[in-house]
């Protein structure tokens, strides 16, 4: 049974406008549409139809529009359309060029009588005022110019002379030269033709209208008009058009006198309350949106079979709606799955011509109405279709609004970057846009499609779609500086399998809908994950380092500071430190804390904790002592490896603490011979604290075999016993264990850094002097090395970097200069072992947005999944999920965490192994490597190290001086990025920096991230500075 919905739809489809007037339906319709069935309907619904209207606020319509009729012309100085002035302001601005050309092209195939066609293209501006208007502004206010008559001209190209290929490419040629030239619209009208000979009998025709003057449905009128000119023309008959009853220029008058009042309020509140958070669509795209709006666009044309045509047919007419609304319905479901925002803005175009003395107009009539739907509550299908019906239903009811005019009462954030409040747009035709052959004279004229040329587009991304015989088409238009023709020819593919999946199962949520084909999924889920390469997967780390010292114990295994321990020594030390241990109560999986500066004995000491079958706990002297005290009443520990001087630092709650420094003559005379412990690869290796989103640090539990999985038989670096290693990081940060067990396990040599913080060219003089050939650091401090230190890395041959977003400027400048090193792009979290994916980067690499983070390495799986854990098509953002044999087995004493991060593998049909969600927003390129986008959390990274921002803001929170607290990255003027703290205080002071703060809860993190991270060099620069009146570039408010 037809729904009220649907009947309403029919009527506005049909241009059929219907109003409230003193409680009575009135009804206005094009003449011959009103049918007798219609009519009878129209009495059918007459009470639901006033109900809706009044319910929608719609009864109170000024119906008494002003008539319109032919005003008089006097000095022919009238003012413009709405339209028409947001376009004229748009060419002031000199931004659009050529974007707003809209090109004509008939293939003339017969006898073509030259004087017939140009007396008929100048037949066509007699009639139509609009193509003989200028522009111009008089007291800055801009009007159209009627000129009284002009006379266009009719160039001809000949191209006969040309066979038949090199002709074709260049009609195509001249064609684009011809619709790309700029129209200077005060000084000449908004038409211009060419034609192009080919031959005796076979000719091209190209007519440019600028859109100020005309509109989709005006070329309709233009080619209908332009034939049967012709064709009186060349039989010498009056010409059979009717009489216009009035010009554009007389409904521009109209429509200003018309939209005042109840009209212009009524419509107008609808669409604020309607739009009033309104969001911008973030739909991914290949390259970055340049700084002023391109319009160079490309097309694509897809069909789908006839029998999901038939389908989705059906479909709509069991649920009662037209197939736009359904088609649209599917587009915004695949916008959103694209996008990941559940409220989508479309603009969907209405020919605005419901009423009779307008259809014949050629002028820019067409109206955007902002179809926008909120897709919250993980709907159905079936509920997303009943939402876009009612949003269809109420923009239809209130299109009499300019769209320009809604621009203007909105007031959305402008920029040159894109199209104000819809940046997508969504059409769909009940046929083909108007006639495409006609018979003349001994003459067929057909409009000829310009494919192959580059076209003007006015939008990121345009679908419309027809039903052609039983096969629905969608021709899509696209900003060619935003997207590859692959991307949109996969969302071509993506739209179709979601059409499928609908008709098959329109009840299913929309988020569970299938978008890629079973293809494509194996693509991602399998081959792009067939990481697995032998590795001694079984051993543990202490186990292959008693291999290495068989094999090479009098190689240099540790440098620090002249001193020197062979393979052979330093296994013997570590020995005697372990068989120490081991008697103190030491074994499987016992903890032991590591409270070290770099030194000999800080290798020693974490060598010899594995050995004894512990798991060591790395502890930063340079801690505050609170945050310490947490660790290890976390880990309850009772043994700390440490030096004398930090004695004071650590909690006294410790049993033992055993200084390395003053105790050698001790552990000199312990056994140093290899123990015998009863561990495997499974067990942990150590727990390494990173910054929690509670205010407390959280633990990560990390294998054995995860770190073995790191550093030998690798696929992103080539780790030999030729190798040196210099050893930077801090032993709390997981770059340490890439440094010390990368060298260590593979027979290289470790250079230990001094333990003060190193300036620049200190790092650089122990690469020179010591010959360094593999590097790690961190993206802030591989920037400044690059600036300042380059000559210094010459010798390196592997220089991995990462932690966070590599600048660019400074890759290519690696790249350039350093040729015998290769430059690594490292990414990965603590959570699975250090590193996860890694990019090398080539002399080649055509780097855009920003340098790739890789392809997993060995052993390592990577899905890429959205909210609903359902995998994302190449090109698409989501959530970044890692497994392997690289992953932790979760956190230490937090199960509801580990339960909550560690999520079992959706794609596991066995059920035993584990996904971590890294909260990393991330997505796949076409060649298999992936983008890293962001976060989806407020983690940030700062040179490295991984910063819950949560943390500080509830440290901050528990001073009673602080109200309010929001921790934020920022960029400041030198290209830092910086840790910034927003404090609303309780007395409302307007201090920027306020004492009381500072020496309080300050203190308990200031040390880590100033200490640590601000001045780990000694040139960075003082990290205060003034932040009052920052204004966010994101969203353009006000910090909090």
């Amino acid at each position: 049974m037809k729904t009220l919905e649907n009947f309403l739809l029919e009527l506005v489809n049909q241009d059929i406008k219907l109003w409230v007037e003193d409680g009575k339906l009135r009804c206005k319709a094009p003449e011959g549409v009103l049918t007798s069935e219609l009519r009878t309907q129209l009495t059918e619904y007459k009470q639901e139809i006033i109900t809706f209207l009044q319910q929608a606020n719609l009864e109170d319509l000024d119906n008494e529009e002003p008539p319109l009729i032919p005003i008089e012309r006097n000095d022919n100085l009238l003012p413009l359309s709405f339209a028409q002035q947001r376009l004229w302001v748009l060419e002031q601005l000199g931004i659009v060029s050529n974007a707003y050309n809209i090109p004509l092209t008939l293939h003339l195939k017969g006898e073509l009588q030259l004087e017939a066609l140009q007396q008929s293209l100048n037949q066509l501006i007699a009639r139509h005022e609009t193509l003989r208007t200028t522009f111009k502004e008089i007291d800055d206010a801009p009007v159209q110019v009627i000129q009284s008559s002009y006379e266009l001209e009719l160039p001809i190209v000949d191209l006969s002379g040309l066979t038949s290929s090199p002709q074709k490419a260049k009609l195509l040629e001249l064609l684009q030269q011809e619709n790309q030239q700029q129209f200077n619209l005060e000084q000449d009208p908004p038409i211009r033709a060419k034609l192009f000979k080919l031959g005796e009998k076979e000719n091209f025709l190209l007519v440019v209208l600028h859109h100020i003057a005309a509109d989709g449905w005006s070329m309709t009128v233009l080619a209908e008009e332009l034939a049967a000119c012709y064709e009186t023309g060349v039989t010498n008959q009056p010409l059979a058009l009717p009489e216009l009853p009035v010009q554009y220029a007389d409904f521009a008058v109209w429509q200003r006198d018309m939209l005042q009042g109840s009209v212009l309020e009524t419509q107008l509140n609808y669409w604020k309350e309607k739009l009033k958070e309104l969001p911008q669509l973030q739909l991914p795209t290949d390259h970055p949106r340049p700084a002023i709006e391109t319009f160079r666009g490309e097309e694509q044309v897809y069909s789908f079979s006839t029998e999901l045509t038939a389908k989705l047919n059906q479909l709509s007419q069991q649920q009662g709606v037209t197939p736009f609304i359904t088609l649209l319905a599917a587009f915004k479901v695949l916008l959103y799955r694209y996008s990941g925002q559940e409220k989508i803005v479309v603009g969907s175009p209405s020919a605005n011509r419901n009423r009779q003395e307008i259809e014949g107009l050629i002028g820019f009539f067409v109206n955007s109405l902002v179809m926008y739907t909120n897709l919250e509550g993980k709907p159905s299908f079936l509920e997303v279709l009943n939402r876009v019906r009612e949003t269809a239903i109420e923009a239809y009811a209130n299109q009499d609004l300019p769209f320009e005019k809604l621009v203007d009462e909105l007031q959305p954030e402008r920029s040159l970057q894109h199209n104000p409040l819809f940046q997508v747009a969504f059409a769909v035709q009940q046929a083909e846009a108007f006639m495409s052959n006609f018979s003349l004279p001994n003459l067929e004229m057909s409009l000829f499609s310009m494919t192959g040329i580059e076209m003007t587009v006015r939008m990121d991304l345009e679908f419309h779609l027809w039903q052609e015989k039983e096969e629905l088409k969608v021709w899509c238009a696209y900003n060619k500086d935003l997207f590859e023709a692959e991307t949109i020819s996969r969302m071509l593919s993506h739209y179709e399998t979601l059409l499928e999946a609908i008709v098959r199962t329109p009840e299913q949520p929309i988020s569970l809908l299938p978008l890629m084909s079973d293809g494509e999924q194996q693509q991602l889920l399998v081959e792009w994950n067939n990481t697995k390469t032998d590795y001694p997967r079984e051993k543990c780390i202490h186990e292959i380092f008693a291999e290495q010292v068989e094999k090479t114990p009098d190689a240099i295994a540790v440098v620090f500071e002249g001193q020197e321990l062979t393979y052979c020594q330093l296994n013997s030390k570590a020995n005697q430190l372990a068989h120490y241990l081991q008697k103190l109560g030491v074994g499987a999986e016992v903890l032991v804390g590591v409270c070290y500066e770099r030194s000999l004995e800080m290798v020693i000491g974490l060598l010899a904790i594995l050995k004894a079958g512990g798991a060591y706990v790395p502890l930063d002297p340079n801690y505050p002592k609170s945050r310490l005290n947490y660790m290890v009443e976390d880990t309850q520990l009772s043994i700390i490896l440490t030096q004398e001087k930090w004695q004071h630092h650590l909690p006294e709650t410790v049993t033992q603490l055993i200084y390395l420094d003053t105790e050698q003559q001790t552990l000199a005379t312990a056994n140093s011979e290899n123990l015998t412990v009863s561990i495997t690869a499974k067990h942990h290796a150590y727990v390494m604290y990173t910054s929690g989103s509670t205010g407390e640090p959280k633990g990560v539990n990390i294998r054995h075999q995860g770190v073995v999985r790191l550093v030998k038989n690798t696929n992103y670096i080539n780790l030999t016993k030729e190798d040196v290693f210099l050893q930077l990081a801090p032993i709390s940060f997981d770059a340490a264990t890439l440094e010390i067990w990368g060298s260590l396990l593979n027979g290289g040599t470790l250079v230990l850094m001094p333990p003060h913080q190193p300036s620049l060219a200190e790092i650089g003089a122990a690469i020179r002097e010591n010959q360094v050939t593999t590097l790690w650091l961190t993206a802030g401090l591989f920037q400044l090395m690059v600036e300042e230190q380059l000559e210094n890395l010459k010798p390196l041959k592997q220089l991995l970097a990462g932690g966070d977003v590599l600048s660019i400027t400074h890759v290519q400048k690696v790249v350039e200069q350093l040729e015998g090193c290769q430059l690594i792009n490292g990414y990965g979290p603590t959570e699975n072992t250090t590193f996860t994916c890694c990019f090398p980067v080539k002399a080649n690499s055509q780097i855009e947005k920003s340098v790739p983070i890789g392809k997993p390495i060995s052993n390592t799986q990577v899905y890429i999944l959205d909210a609903n854990n359902q995998p994302v098509p190449i090109g698409v953002p989501g959530e970044l999920h890692i497994g392997g044999d690289g992953l932790a087995t979760g956190y230490h004493n937090r199960p509801e965490l580990t339960a909550a991060k560690f999520i079992a593998n959706p794609f596991d049909d066995s059920n035993t192994t584990k996904l971590y969600k890294t909260g990393d927003l991330v997505r796949y390129l076409p060649d298999g490597n992936i983008e890293f986008l962001g976060r989806i959390d407020n983690q940030v990274k700062i040179r490295g190290y991984r910063i819950e921002t949560a943390e500080i803001e509830t440290i901050l929170n528990q001073n009673s001086f602080v109200k309010e607290t929001a921790v934020k990255a920022q960029i400041d003027n030198l290209g830092e990025k910086r840790l910034v703290a927003y404090i609303v205080t309780e007395s409302q002071t307007s201090n920027n920096y306020d004492p009381e703060i500072s020496e309080t809860q300050v203190e308990s993190w200031q040390d880590i991230f100033n200490q640590q991270i601000y001045e780990q060099l000694s040139e960075v620069i003082d990290p205060l500075f003034n932040t009052r009146g920052w204004i966010s570039n994101y969203d353009n408010q006000a910090i909090p």
